[in-house]
């Protein structure tokens, strides 16, 4: 009896806590950062040029890359002046489908925003798109960066919450940067004092060494505790790395890589398709929770 007593109290409580945290989305959803940017540095191309031709049959063949099913696109198209290079990456819980629904809705804001630069970014809480006219494969690139503090204060004693943050943080960056030239990414929870949750997220674009995605993660990480301290949450998103840690839970399981595929090549040159699909994602907390509860 006191078994089925403490199962249907979980259950209520989850329950509880599911339709709280629904109730409280906003502030999660309000949490997503995102970051476009059209770079006027790098110069501009007419419409119907060499340049804007090679870039939308770029763009346009993502979809048609089967054979990249982890999240990872660094294509180019085109020659000499006119080359178009490209990276696309999804967040390691993205299927090939979502991630490439994901893709397009950025090509499409892209070429909205940019109508004209040879180089722009587009980065949001899934997926990030850069292109540009110059080589990008392999070069950290810091800025563009935006961080945005969860606007939800610790509870207790802020510097013992800090260093469950530091310390949980740097072992996912560790576990990010040790991946291979498919994905750079790590997930995962811990708690900090007064049982509050720490969902942790670490990604850098996996054509950076691990030194390089490692120096990547930890300036974030740096920059998110020097300027919102106290804060439960933190986001910061940059071209070569994201770094993300929240009370909620907002990420789903890492997919799965195939231990037989090896690290890839240069794509070859793409052929032009389309394929638009809508992208989403579950949240949960439960696990968590009841796995303190019983313990």
């Amino acid at each position: 009896m006191a078994g089925v007593s403490f199962g249907l109290l979980s259950f209520i409580l989850c329950l509880f806590i599911i339709i709280t945290s629904q109730a409280n989305g906003q502030g999660t959803i309000a949490f997503e950062l995102s970051v476009q940017e059209c770079d006027n540095t790098r110069g501009n191309y007419t419409i119907n040029s060499t340049y804007h031709t090679n870039l939308n049959t770029l763009l346009s063949s993502f979809s048609s890359h089967a054979e990249i099913n982890y999240g990872f696109y660094n294509l180019s198209y085109g020659q000499g002046t006119d080359k178009v290079y490209a990276i696309g990456l999804c967040t390691g819980d993205q299927n090939q489908v979502d991630c490439i629904g994901c893709l397009n809705v950025a090509i499409g804001d892209l070429t909205q925003l940019c109508p004209n630069q040879k180089e722009a970014i587009h980065c949001r809480g899934e997926c990030l798109l850069r292109y540009s006219n110059r080589p990008i494969f392999g070069t950290v690139q810091n800025k563009p960066i935006r961080i945005l503090p969860l606007t939800k204060n610790v509870t207790g004693s802020v510097d013992l919450f800090n260093a469950v943050v530091e310390s949980w943080m740097t072992n996912l960056t560790r576990k990010a940067a040790s991946g291979d030239s498919r994905r750079k990414y790590a997930t995962g929870f811990t708690f900090a004092p007064n049982i509050q949750t720490i969902n942790g997220q670490t990604q850098c674009t996996p054509d950076l060494s691990s030194e390089e995605c490692t120096k990547c993660l930890m300036e974030s990480m740096v920059r998110i505790t020097q300027c919102c301290s106290g804060n439960a949450g933190g986001n910061v998103l940059k071209p070569s790395c994201r770094f993300r840690f929240d009370p909620l839970t907002y990420y789903g399981p890492t997919q799965t890589l195939d231990p037989d595929s090896p690290p890839p090549a240069m794509a070859p040159p793409p052929s032009p398709s389309t394929n638009k699909t809508s992208s989403s994602q579950s949240q949960g907390i439960c696990h968590s929770l009841l796995k303190l509860l019983t313990s």
